[in-house]
């Protein structure tokens, strides 16, 4: 019998690199959401870690992780979109 050897294409390469970079962004994302929690809780006084946390540093968290979930979610779609042309 003869062994099929598989090539690997250019669309399956596309959609590996698509994946990873859309883990990548969604690992960004989890980052930025970590001070926001933590900040949040700091705030509410429930003391995790000693940094000086204000509430106007707290948001200024919240708003910079909201901008780059936004900016990570359409980086994500516009990579997957890539990964899935042919």
């Amino acid at each position: 019998m003869v062994e099929e050897k598989k090539k690997i294409s250019v669309s399956e390469v596309k959609k590996t690199i698509a994946t990873s970079l859309a883990a990548a962004f969604g690992f960004v994302i989890a980052l930025l959401w970590v001070n926001v929690v933590t900040g949040g809780l700091k705030v509410a006084k429930i003391d995790l870690a000693s940094a000086d946390l204000t509430l106007s540093k707290w948001l200024g968290y919240l708003i910079t992780a909201i901008v780059l979930t936004v900016v990570m979610v359409i980086l994500i779609i516009l990579v997957s979109r890539l990964g899935s042309s042919k």
